[in-house]
């Protein structure tokens, strides 16, 4: 895999999302349910993560005492359907065959960009998975590669920097362009480009979008972890009363 391998791939996945959730790096290989206080993150912060194993429960301190005791005799799948939590999405990296890049599609023209390039493409629409401008111009991705169609960008592919060694991933194809397999093609060779970066980049899908999982697998991704998106202890959601006395505000 370029100059990365399989498994130096996944030991980056787990240091990186060990720093996020305040846990050991060997957390993810143990077995049952850990409860860690994280109050490295924003209050207040709840995210449960499986890479298949453990399921590690991350918490602010004040929360985690209360959430404990809901959870501990719990299944993997009764903590997964925890109320105040939600958005399960399966996230994906390179299997070991993305070495070298496949050819584009004929029919396009295709870029990529880096860094400050990316700045031409302000102003565009309808690629909110794989790029956003932020209303001073702002973008936090750092990489996209693009297909173009009588001078339309039809299909773009692009990845933010999430972490300090991971990139996280996203695609949109125009609708009349899709089925074409174009979206697989972008995503596969961005990764290669980088890969060769020793950044591991990752797509994340969420466990209803049958569509967005299969141009993981398509693209030569293979499922690594699983991860809640948000939790409702915020107090915006509708489920306020009920949470209301497990969160300190």
């Amino acid at each position: 895999m370029s100059a990365m391998d399989k498994h130096t791939v996944l030991n980056i996945v787990k240091e990186q999302l060990s720093k996020k959730l305040n846990c050991s790096i060997d957390a993810f290989d143990k077995d049952g349910t850990l409860f860690i206080a994280n109050d490295q993150k924003e209050y207040p912060f709840l995210e449960i993560i499986t890479m298949g194993k453990s399921v590690i429960i991350s918490a602010s301190s004040n929360i985690l005492p209360k959430v404990k005791p809901l959870l501990v005799e719990k299944s993997r799948d009764e903590i997964f359907e925890f109320p105040f939590i939600y958005g399960q999405s399966i996230y994906f990296i390179p299997d070991s065959g993305l070495t070298k890049e496949l050819p584009l599609i004929v029919g396009y023209e295709y870029e990529l960009l880096k860094g400050e390039e990316i700045k031409k493409l302000k102003g565009i629409t309808g690629f909110q998975n794989s790029l956003a401008f932020d209303e001073k111009g702002h973008t936090s991705t750092v990489i996209v590669l693009y297909a173009m169609r009588d001078n339309e960008i039809i299909g773009l592919a692009g990845a933010s920097a999430e972490y300090e060694q991971m990139w996280e991933m996203g695609v949109d194809v125009k609708p009349q362009y899709r089925k074409c397999g174009l979206a697989t093609r972008l995503i596969y060779n961005l990764a290669v480009h980088i890969l060769k970066k020793e950044i591991v980049p990752f797509y994340c899908a969420s466990t209803t979008n049958i569509g967005s999982q299969m141009v993981a697998y398509r693209s030569g991704f293979i499922p690594c972890w699983i991860s809640t998106y948000r939790n409702i202890l915020d107090g915006s959601s509708s489920y306020n009363d009920i949470v209301k006395n497990i969160v300190i505000l």
